[in-house]
């Protein structure tokens, strides 16, 4: 029984007809899906067709063309202006703009008290419709400080927007400021002045002393600003002005540095009456020469078109000018010329009734003459010390330098040649000498020796002179 069992059982035959019937079965099947794909892909495209067909219809029909124009700007709208969560009737979007430098205002007792801490400006950011924060950012608003009530001290105040519609919602940055409230006290100050907009007047015209209605006034802050008060002043505004005038003048308190200080003058404005005159004088015009004319030759003479000019200056500026110069560089000149140049105004002077002048200049040769003997003298012997000129030279020779006619008329006497003591010590020294050039010359001075050998005695003799003669 076991070897029967070992034994391997015999392998059923297949048969032929089962496979063929099984192939065909499979092969129909196939045919039947291909068809079922081939009748759901030719709906579908008929579909597709019959829906762009009616979409052209609609879109390429001129009675839905307005229809479909209203429909899209619908939609363009909803897109804009509402969030995807919202249908067409739910809230519009939000918008939010920030606005810089918006002034603060502070509401209190200015009778009694003096503000500090407290800024200029804020920012603040509008919230709301983007239609109701656009109008509210083109409104000119303000910040409000309210300390009404408050009493001396430091105060921290909430800033409220005021002037902005309350369609919109308004966030302050900072919102909050602390001041500091300080009593007044009264001081009395004299008034000065100072004038403005001189650049905006005739400078022919000068200012006198103003003439004020009162001259001091009252002055209330506190305490600590009233300390650090040092003047108060009048300005006196000059526009195009040109004779006598009366105005009433804005008072300015200011400090020590020249720095405006915030207080409350009282009254703060003062009458005044200001004296205008137009002092001048006219003074002849000097041309001073420079540098040497080449090839040897030399300035035979200078005709002016102007020999005197008017000046403008106050009185004590008038009184010390007795002339004006215009220079003139004797290098440039290689020929008669023709040469514009501008006067030369001494300090203080305002305006002149000139401001150049044209020079025909003729040149000739030069020659040179040796003046003789020009006595020598002393300056600025400050010490006052006695001295002695060794070998008694109290004279010395002076070249001079211009053309036949100018050098011809120098005298002697005309010329000045000095040695300058002022650095003077007791003994043998040497000093240098130096010859006077008179303004305008066209003569050119030299001295042939240059120094002098002088003793000083370091006597002091009270009588002796500071400046004269040797000889």
């Amino acid at each position: 029984m076991t070897n029967m069992d070992n034994k391997k059982k015999p392998r059923k035959e297949s048969n032929p007809d089962s496979k063929l019937e099984l192939a065909n079965k499979i092969a129909k099947q196939s045919k039947k899906v291909a068809n079922t794909y081939a009748h759901f892909e030719d709906s579908l495209f008929r579909i597709i067709r019959s829906f762009s067909s009616w979409i052209d219809n609609v879109l390429f029909n001129q009675r839905f063309s307005l229809i479909v124009s209203l429909g899209l700007a619908i939609l363009l709208y909803m897109t804009v202006n509402f969030n995807s969560q919202n249908s067409l009737f739910g809230s519009p979007l939000l918008s939010a703009k920030t606005l810089t430098d918006i002034p603060i205002v502070a509401r209190y007792n200015t009778d009694t008290f003096e503000i500090t801490g407290l800024p200029t400006s804020a920012d603040i950011t509008i919230t709301g419709e983007g239609s109701n924060v656009n109008a509210a950012a083109n409104q000119k608003g303000t910040l409000v400080a309210n300390l009404e009530g408050l009493t001396e001290g430091q105060h921290t105040v909430k800033l409220t927007p005021e002037g902005y519609s309350d369609n919109v919602t308004i966030k302050v940055d900072p919102s909050d400021v602390t001041v500091t409230l300080k009593k007044k006290s009264t001081g009395q100050f004299d008034i000065g002045y100072d004038f403005i907009n001189q650049d905006k007047m005739n400078s022919i015209y000068s200012l006198g002393t103003p003439e004020f209605e009162y001259s001091k006034v009252n002055v209330r802050t506190s305490k600590d600003t009233l300390d650090s008060i040092a003047f108060i002043k009048a300005l006196i505004d000059v526009t195009n002005v040109e004779s006598d005038f009366e105005q009433e003048a804005t008072l300015v308190a200011y400090d020590k540095k020249g720095i405006p200080v915030n207080a409350d003058i009282v009254p703060n404005t003062v009458k005044v009456k200001v004296p205008v005159t137009s002092p001048n004088k006219t003074v002849p015009i000097r041309v001073e020469t420079s540098g040497e004319v080449p090839n040897g030759m030399a300035i035979e003479t200078i005709t002016m078109d102007h020999e005197s000019v008017t000046i403008y200056a106050s009185e004590s500026v008038l009184s010390k000018i007795n002339e004006v110069g215009v220079t003139l560089d004797a290098s440039t000149l290689t020929k008669d010329s023709t040469v514009l140049r501008p006067i030369t105004l001494p300090t203080g002077v305002k305006s002149s009734s000139i401001s150049q002048i044209s020079m025909d200049v003729k040149l000739g040769p030069g020659v040179s003459r040796i003046l003789e003997n020009v006595p020598v003298f002393y300056k600025n012997n400050v010490g006052k010390y006695k001295f002695s000129i060794l070998n008694n030279q109290s004279t010395v020779n002076v070249e001079l330098f211009g053309t036949q006619a100018n050098v011809d008329a120098i005298n002697p006497e005309d010329v000045v040649v000095y040695f300058d003591m002022k650095n003077a010590v007791p003994g043998n020294q040497e000093f240098k000498l130096s010859v006077e050039q008179p303004v305008g010359s066209l003569v050119r001075y030299s001295v042939t020796q240059p120094t002098i050998q002088v003793t000083v005695s370091g006597e002091v003799d009270n009588t002796v002179d500071e400046s004269v003669g040797i000889n």
